[in-house]
């Protein structure tokens, strides 16, 4: 059976199960701190040891992908993410030093979450004709979110039971994700379809100097969209735990509603882009200028309800931002790249989302000096996208033919 639903469905499973690796582990922190005796530089290491593997392999995975198949990546990535987990998990259990082994299961967490999210987007780009890319991305994207606004509320859950139950959590997702890919999604990127590796590197600079005037912008936006959003959510976990003392589960639930109206933001515009892609500019920089503002305006907000709000805008501005580069990136290139050119530009989300937290968290004592330089590069990039991703951009669609998928933007957007 290949219904496209149900192999979307799979796919999404992909993102989904991505983004607990981190978000999941982040309110189990403080009793794994307790437990282990650690010291707040070795916990932060579970964090950064799953976070640095994962953004330095995903360009390598990409390769892979071209070269051999996207499935015949993802699959094993799922398997050797849910097998980090079972390594942690055992060592909390059975080992008298858990903490090296735990490191060693997040390293091999994040190799296997390399292979996962940015690879399940090149297969999605090669599934869905251009038309359909942008609803299908917009899934993915959606499902990216859902796991966001649940790993939270999941982890302090799974807490309850014990500080390393989360760890089992993870191969009960992975397996039946990478079973479901294996039976029902199919593939059409042929493994003969890659070019050899020096053809590769050729083609890739010259596609790099054709697309140079938009795609370095577009992935700084899809960077520095995440890393605001995560640094801001950092905020407003401090200031409910400090001012509004909300901690726990009720905590994991307030983070969830900026995050709930990212990821219904994202699927919302998936599908308006499905049939009004000429609209896809103009999404990027109103998304833009929306979480530009809402960073701008968070420090200024005293009210628990005022603060939530206006992270809440910001976040629906990255909804809007997020869809239009996935659909933009995805169809900049032809199958052969395509797994490296989304691979590349996973490594920078991923890095995006990694660098956020730990730095607003420790320039947190300068929050208005620091809110305003972070609003003022995301205003900067809507800017440069404003200039750069026009009527000169050109996408390639599903069948191979160069398309223009951007027009001349309407006269209002340049003024």
């Amino acid at each position: 059976m290949n219904s496209p639903a149900l192999a979307l469905a799979m796919l999404s499973t992909v993102p989904f199960i991505m983004v607990l690796g981190n978000s999941m582990l982040i309110p189990v922190l403080p009793q794994i701190k307790e437990a282990l005796h650690l010291t707040s530089v070795q916990v932060n290491l579970l964090i950064t040891l799953f976070s640095i593997p994962a953004g330095l392999v995903i360009p390598v995975a990409g390769i892979l992908a071209d070269r051999f198949g996207r499935k015949a990546v993802i699959i094993p990535g799922l398997l050797l993410y849910g097998a980090g987990g079972v390594v942690a998990g055992l060592a909390a259990t059975l080992a008298a030093q858990p903490y090296p082994w735990i490191v060693a299961g997040r390293i091999l967490q994040g190799l296997g979450a390399a292979g996962t999210a940015p690879i399940a987007m090149a297969l999605t780009g090669d599934l869905f004709s251009r038309r359909e890319r942008s609803r299908a991305l917009g899934v993915l994207e959606a499902a990216n979110g859902i796991g966001k606004v649940l790993s939270p509320i999941f982890g302090s859950l799974l807490a309850l039971l014990a500080w390393y139950a989360l760890f089992f959590a993870f191969p009960a997702l992975c397996i039946p994700a990478a079973l479901g890919i294996a039976l029902w999604v199919r593939e059409t990127h042929k493994r003969g379809d890659a070019p050899s590796l020096s053809r590769y590197k050729r083609d890739l600079a010259r596609m790099w100097k054709r697309q140079r005037s938009w795609l370095p912008v577009a992935f700084l936006a899809g960077a520095v969209t995440l890393f605001t959003l995560f640094g801001t959510l950092v905020y407003l976990s401090d200031i409910l735990e400090d001012r509004y003392r909300i901690d726990g589960v009720k905590k994991g639930f307030v983070l969830a509603i900026p995050l709930l109206a990212m990821s219904a933001t994202a699927y919302g515009t998936g599908v308006f882009l499905q049939r009004r892609a000429r609209y896809l500019k103009r999404l990027i920089v109103a998304g833009l200028l929306l979480l530009g503002a809402a960073t701008a305006l968070a420090p200024f907000m005293e009210s628990r309800f005022g603060l939530v709000t206006v992270l809440s805008v910001g976040a629906v501005g990255a909804g809007l931002v997020l869809p239009g580069l996935n659909l933009l990136i995805t169809s900049a290139v032809g199958p052969q790249e395509r797994g490296l050119v989304t691979a590349l530009y996973g490594s920078v989300r991923f890095l995006g989302v990694a660098a956020g937290p730990p730095l607003f968290g420790a320039l947190l004592k300068w929050k208005i000096l620091l809110f305003g330089m972070v609003a003022a590069l995301v205003l900067f990039i809507g800017f440069l996208a404003l200039r750069r991703i026009g009527h000169a951009t050109r996408l390639r669609g599903h069948n191979g033919e160069m398309r223009t998928l951007l027009r001349k933007p309407a006269p209002v957007l340049l003024k």
